[in-house]
């Protein structure tokens, strides 16, 4: 649940920094570039984020499949999957399946199912699936037809909601041990763009 807050802030800070509408820039935001290291102390730390901060920073879910993929074609299997997790992780816990597929972050949703069933979490991989054909099977990564996938089947993610939340800390301890049983796929030295 920390680890969920953490990223629902930074990602607040993300897009508050880049929406002034009284500025000239409302489209422009400042980077910065950063050297981040992953390595044994921080998989051991259980801090999800610090693990995939490098393809958190790097991948874009706002820019259509295309980019995200490209983006993401620099990185390992467990680093997408442990990346779409956690952006599946945020928004459900900030406001359920609803904020998930309304928002960019949709656009993850078939990497996360594929990362539950990869880390042994059943539940979540059972919800998440289930999540998906209350939109027709395949929700569109594309967010605005996504959207209106949204209007036209008018999901009730209530049930679903409910099962998450109890199967969170499970899902949660198996996220851990996979990252620290392929820790190997998310060792990262190297410098990255970050929102100023």
């Amino acid at each position: 649940m920390k680890n969920a807050i953490v990223l629902v802030f930074i990602l607040l800070i993300v897009i508050l920094s880049g929406c002034d509408k009284n500025s000239n820039d409302v489209n422009k935001v400042e980077y910065i570039t950063e050297k981040i290291v992953v390595d044994d102390a921080i998989i051991s730390s259980n801090d999800d984020f610090r693990v995939i901060e490098p393809v958190w920073w790097s991948v874009s879910i706002y820019d259509g499949e295309k980019q995200y993929n490209k983006d993401l074609a620099k990185f390992t299997k467990p680093q997408r999957y442990v990346f779409a997790i956690e952006w599946y992780l945020s928004e459900v816990n900030n406001g359920g399946h609803d904020q998930f597929y309304y928002n960019s972050t949709g656009i993850v949703w078939e990497d996360a199912m594929k990362g539950f069933q990869e880390i042994g979490a059943s539940e979540n991989y059972d919800i998440i699936k289930e999540s998906a054909v209350m939109l027709g099977g395949k929700p569109n990564k594309d967010r605005e037809k996504r959207r209106d996938e949204l209007e036209k089947y008018e999901p009730d993610f209530s049930e679903l909601d409910d099962r998450y939340y109890t199967s969170e800390k499970s899902m949660l301890e198996k996220l851990h041990e996979y990252i620290k049983a392929n820790e190997k796929d998310f060792y990262f030295n190297g410098e990255v763009k970050k929102p100023k």
